[in-house]
């Protein structure tokens, strides 16, 4: 079997990796109990991947592009797959076998991460630790099992690429759906500057200076076109964004549009049915430093599923998705035109779009916002899983805790106090029962993503692999170790995870 050492390391590293971007020194052990760690393209790894194969092989052709994209009306320099935002969705059965050959137009490295999927872990699109990065004019194939029906999604694992133009969608369909329903819409939420305001990575230049000796002047609460700042004050942070739901601060980044699917407000896409239609709609945020409190006017949502797993269904008016996450709900709709709003969580912004029925009746006003938005809004305390997907009981073998911590102060985002380093790789071991207990020591909320599982909250027992954890609050949940590597955990907000705000588990070698 294949496996990551210390004393390996010290020889002169993994050749495949690049040498240091791979390390075997776990948290909380000594330089002599150093334990060795699965490497990426191990046994172990070919041998969990066979144990998911069986269905047939799905082909598909990807190009991460520079391009000019139409945003309704609003035209901007971006990066994005195959020039299209959102990017064409990829569709396949649980089981099915994806083939995906990316090819990199850009000007610089790039990687595919496809998340929330428990793929194998070569495929998992990190560079520098479960792949070298992917370089300019060159292509790669990524190649492993969709195991798990649900909603999904891919975008770039490098730097601050996943806040340009470089997602799409990801659906593995159940062979055997139990729900019922007419029509299907999908729709991604994001927030957007790239080649209207500057860049992702002019963004986190200016984020990772801190607040100290900046002039914030004129800086609040966004809404759409709203003119540039003054000349001296803070181009991209954003200031005195508050929200209840949150928990306090709502949002480091000042963003000029909020998409859905790849329109502004102004110019939303209509999404046509019939009246008494039951539509499914699949709900992705795809922003970097956003969450989206979405409702549809007149109609309360029956929510299905949350990050692509089942939970019994449950009706509310509004609910509030974190970066990351993903929720399918389920409405009957009536006969009019209906906008489906995404509110910036403290942002005092929207994004939009249509559910039209009707042909005579006349669109809402841009500025509309459906009362829904102040009603019955979604928590994880309310949702309970489905009794298919639930967590078998079983007492933690492990518990890994994972103390939030920084300050927009500073803008020294963290875990455990350290900034991300690849050294530090937390040890599992394949068939424990794993507690990961994040205790948010921050005034910001984080949305924490786990690679390769699917993780219950321990109180609820709801399935996700991205959960907020809230301003000074404590969430535990457990998952399984069944898909052995290297994993990457880390939040969400792009600008917090490329900050230090990331870090590793490790599947021992035994």
């Amino acid at each position: 079997m294949q496996y990551i050492s210390r004393r390996a390391l010290l020889r002169g590293g993994l050749g495949l990796l690049g040498g240091a971007a791979l390390t075997a020194c776990a948290q909380n052990s000594t330089p002599n109990s150093s334990p060795a760690f699965i490497s990426p393209t191990g046994n172990q790894v070919r041998v969990a991947e066979q144990g998911r194969r069986g269905g047939p092989v799905r082909d598909f052709a990807l190009a991460a592009v520079e391009t000019e994209v139409d945003l309704g009306g609003l035209t901007a320099r971006t990066w994005a797959y195959d020039g299209r935002i959102p990017g064409s969705p990829i569709r396949v059965k649980a089981g099915e076998i994806i083939r995906a050959r990316l090819s990199n137009n850009l000007p610089v490295d790039t990687s595919i991460h496809w998340h929330g999927l428990a793929l194998r872990n070569d495929a998992d699109g990190v560079p520098g630790v479960t792949q070298r990065p992917l370089a300019a004019g060159s292509a790669s194939v990524y190649e492993f099992t969709a195991p798990d029906p649900g909603t999904y999604w891919f975008h770039p694992h490098a730097g601050t690429q996943l806040d340009r133009g470089l997602y799409a969608p990801l659906i593995v369909e159940d062979p055997n759906e139990p729900l019922t329903y007419d029509d299907e819409w999908i729709v991604v939420l994001d927030d957007w500057l790239d080649g209207v305001t500057g860049t992702p990575d002019e963004v986190l230049a200016e984020l990772s200076r801190g607040m100290s000796g900046m002039d914030h002047s004129g800086m609040g609460g966004m809404t759409e076109m709203t003119p540039s700042p003054e000349p001296g004050a803070s181009t991209h942070m954003l200031m005195g964004a508050t929200s209840l739901l949150l928990g306090g601060d709502a949002g480091d980044v000042r963003y000029p549009h909020f998409l859905l699917n790849g329109r502004v407000v102004t110019a939303p896409e209509t999404f046509r049915a019939k009246p008494g239609a039951r539509l499914r709609i699949r709900i992705i945020n795809a922003g970097g430093d956003t969450a989206f409190r979405v409702a549809l006017a007149e109609h309360r949502m029956t929510i299905t599923h949350t990050d692509g797993f089942a939970v019994q269904p449950i009706e509310t008016d509004a609910l509030l998705i974190g970066m990351g996450e993903r929720y399918d709900v389920l409405v009957t709709l009536k006969d009019g035109v209906f906008p489906l709003v995404a509110m910036a969580e403290g942002k005092n912004a929207v994004a939009r779009g249509l559910v039209r029925t009707s042909r005579s009746s006349a669109a809402p006003a841009a500025d509309a916002r459906p009362r829904e938005l102040e009603g019955d809004v979604l928590r994880y305390a309310r949702l309970r899983p489905a009794e298919a997907v639930r967590l078998a009981p079983k007492t933690p073998e492990r518990t890994i805790k994972l103390e939030l911590t920084g300050s927009m102060m500073a803008y020294d985002w963290g875990i455990n106090g350290k900034k991300y380093d690849p050294k530090i790789i937390s040890a599992i071991r394949s068939g424990e029962r794993v507690r990961l207990s994040f205790v948010n020591r921050t005034t910001m909320w984080h949305p924490m993503h786990l690679h390769g599982h699917t993780f219950a909250l321990v109180e609820g027992g709801i399935r996700k692999d991205t959960a907020i954890i809230f301003p000074n609050t404590r969430l535990n949940v457990d998952f399984d170790a069944d898909n052995p590597g290297l994993w990457m955990l880390h939040c969400h907000n792009i600008y917090h995870a490329e900050s230090g705000m990331m870090t590793l588990l490790g599947y021992q070698q035994i």
